[in-house]
């Protein structure tokens, strides 16, 4: 997601924007925001089996996800997420947003979009619980960007693990902004993932 850079903050890249819209949404139908996923009303039958569910800190927003399993997860390092999230870099797991249904406080929710430097509904756009401000997701143009850390699992081991293995971390990106080396083994790309070079563990460029 792109940022405005008026206050000296880097890019905030849209991650997911290889991937292809589901909703043929343009941008003048931002208007009608409320009409349609994740943020419609859908019956269980429109919307699916639940696979997974999560919630804010404060639990007046929750919502549910009707996919297995992320369209991918990645580390994003640059300064963006840093500033943002208060953290060395955020973790996030793609999907569409179709898969996504808010099943309590979407009217409750709070918008920034760096990109259109507004609090209005604007695409792409961060989007927060207006009361704990724990951070739900970034919303882009044809995907959303969920947090695993806000998606429930179990507290036995199993199911633990599940989680793990479900939202595990494919890559890195922007490895290049880091501000701790991640000797994990993952692929590590100095900007957004097969459009840039790919990094070494100490943010040399690989060969």
């Amino acid at each position: 997601m792109a940022n405005n850079t008026q206050y000296g903050g880097d890019p905030l890249p849209d991650v997911g924007a290889t991937y292809p819209s589901q909703n043929n949404q343009s941008k003048s139908g931002e208007d009608d925001w409320t009409k349609r996923p994740p943020y419609s009303i859908r019956s269980p039958e429109e919307f699916g089996p639940v696979k997974w569910r999560g919630k804010c800190q404060c639990g007046q927003v929750t919502y549910q996800l009707s996919r297995d399993r992320p369209l991918k997860s990645k580390f994003c390092h640059c300064r963006g997420c840093q500033v943002t999230h208060g953290a060395p870099f955020q973790w996030a797991a793609i999907f569409h947003k179709s898969d996504l249904a808010f099943t309590k406080g979407a009217e409750g929710l709070s918008f920034y979009s760096s990109t259109n430097d507004t609090q209005e509904y604007k695409l792409p756009t961060k989007v927060y619980c207006s009361y704990c401000r724990s951070p739900i997701m970034d919303e882009g143009r044809n995907v959303c960007l969920m947090f695993p850390q806000a998606i429930e699992s179990a507290d036995h081991d199993e199911h633990r693990q599940h989680w793990r293995e479900t939202f595990e971390p494919e890559c890195h990106i922007f490895y290049g902004k880091r501000v701790l080396d991640i000797p994990d083994g993952k692929p590590k790309w100095s900007g957004i993932d097969e459009q840039s070079d790919l990094l070494d563990e100490q943010g040399r460029k690989k060969e």
